[in-house]
């Protein structure tokens, strides 16, 4: 049976540990998964705060002039990926009547790779718009490029090249858009002129080379912020716990209550076998406990009826008379045993009913020691001090039977020298007993469950103390329905000392 245990306790660990891994290992990876989006959201966020910003720069010059008279140049061109193209530049000054008549129309091919032809004024320039040509001349449908991308590229490099950035602007808006997209985070924005084209390095590889700023640690690439001028902007975030604990939350939470219900459940589980285990040897002990006590009444019993029948006892009065008496006397042991296994029994079913009244319990201390010193069949040395106390509202007959118990244990698990120590006396919580002897003692592991119904400390294949756990259960449950407490105090091989603590007015 213990074997089997054991292998269902390793068999859960095993379960548990694989479980609890699993669940580790999925929520590391779900983890890193969401510190990549964070980072991939950065990253997105800054370049289309960027390109915002440098679009409203590029309609600050559009719409600067707009006043002037306008014409319109139309340049077309091959670009490097074979697609051709169609560059509407519309310029002015003046007002803009030109733009609502019929402008005369300028048409040149462009050779250079924006589709821009060099030497071109952008000073006044109010309109741009590219279209991508198919091969008879005629714009497909979709095919017409952004406004966004072709006025970063022609704007940034000629007109906003020598504008100065507005970085807390920048910051501002990045922050902005950063909560919008439920990232927010503390972060600061580094800037960097990087002469790429002379010094043949990569953006990334220059930020490297900067000094590294204690406890930001997710870094977003270099963002061009003027192409012109080759100035690249990069954001440094702190490690954003709260926006990775607000995405994987009901993860954490779901993770959290699955792995203490499973928990709990192997727990309840593994409890539940111990414990039904504890019952079986509890219910193994009992009856080999009610065997014994059982088969010695009836074995004197057997033995009397026997010597009346065979050993002509029955023509000798006297002999015939002391059988019997032998006889009545272990029947009515044998009753008494019947009736307190059912008595327990009953007790489970109701709860033990008392009958308080005021009673001395000094006297009923002296009382019950001075019979057992008359009916004990061994030595007993009894040191008794019961100060003298008030009356204490208690079940005289059930309040006797918790000292006699004790009393009758101290002697039938102590030596062939017994010393019982008795203290009794009254204090504002109540009355109290002390029960000391000097027996073998009860190791710790025990001292809680000599309490429980039928236990009976184990000592193997011996039994050579009669019991059935049933005195000590009892004890305890008078006590407790008159409100009050008992403990034990036990060392193995040094005695063990049982405290009651009955309180002035019993709780029934």
């Amino acid at each position: 049976m213990k074997r089997r245990i054991r292998s269902i306790f390793w068999l859960m660990v095993a379960c548990m540990v694989g479980i609890n891994g699993f669940q580790a290992y999925w929520l590391y990876n779900t983890y890193q998964l969401t510190a990549s989006q964070f980072a991939r959201t950065a990253r997105e966020a800054l370049a289309s705060v960027v390109q915002r910003q440098q679009l409203d720069l590029a309609r600050q010059f559009v719409e600067r002039d707009h006043g002037a008279k306008g014409r319109i140049m139309v340049f077309q061109n091959t670009d490097e990926e074979g697609h051709f193209n169609r560059v509407v530049v519309r310029q002015g000054k003046g007002d803009d009547t030109a733009h609502r008549a019929r402008p005369d129309v300028l048409v040149q091919r462009a050779v250079e790779p924006n589709g821009v032809p060099a030497g071109l004024d952008l000073s006044n320039v109010k309109e741009i718009r590219v279209q991508r040509l198919d091969q008879s001349g005629a714009v497909p449908s979709g095919a017409s490029d952004t406004l966004a991308r072709k006025l970063s590229r022609l704007i940034i490099n000629n007109w906003a090249g020598g504008k100065p950035v507005n970085l807390r602007q920048l910051s501002a808006n990045y922050h902005r858009e950063l909560r919008l997209r439920g990232a927010d985070a503390t972060l600061v924005l580094d800037t960097m002129s990087l002469p790429l084209r002379r010094a043949g390095a990569s953006p990334s590889a220059a930020f490297d080379r900067l000094p590294t700023r204690a406890g930001y640690t997710v870094k977003t690439p270099p963002v061009s912020l003027n192409p012109f001028r080759e100035l690249y902007v990069r954001a440094s975030f702190q490690p954003p716990t709260s926006y990775i604990l607000r995405a994987m939350g009901g993860l954490l939470a779901g993770s959290v209550l699955l792995l203490a219900l499973t928990t709990g459940c192997f727990w309840l589980m593994l409890s539940t076998i111990l414990r039904q285990k504890k019952l079986s040897d509890v219910k193994n002990d009992f009856i080999n406990n009610m065997t014994h006590e059982l088969k010695t009444p009836l074995a004197t019993v057997s033995a009397a009826v026997e010597a009346l029948q065979n050993f002509g006892a029955l023509n000798d009065p006297a002999k015939t008379q002391a059988y019997l008496s032998i006889s009545r006397t272990e029947l009515q042991r044998l009753s008494d045993l019947v009736e307190k296994v059912l008595n327990i029994a009953a007790d489970e079913r109701q709860p033990l009913a008392l009958r308080p009244e005021p009673v001395q319990p000094a006297e009923l201390v002296n009382e019950i020691v001075a019979r057992h010193q008359l009916q004990a069949a061994k030595p007993v040395a009894f040191d008794v001090q019961a100060a003298p106390a008030g009356p204490v509202q208690a079940d005289p007959l059930h309040l006797g039977n918790v000292i006699n118990n004790l009393i009758d244990n101290a002697i039938k698990y102590a030596g062939e020298a017994v010393a019982i120590t008795i203290r009794s006396w009254q204090s504002a919580a109540g009355w109290h007993l002390s029960v000391a002897d000097n027996g073998p003692g009860i190791a710790p592991a025990y001292q809680e469950a000599i309490f429980d119904q039928f236990f009976r400390v184990p000592t193997g294949n011996l039994h050579n103390v009669k019991g059935f756990g049933l005195g000590l259960y009892y004890v305890r449950q008078v006590v407790e329905r008159h409100g009050g407490r008992i403990t034990v105090h036990s060392e193995p091989g040094r005695g063990s000392r049982f405290d009651v603590l009955i309180p002035q007015e019993s709780k029934t």
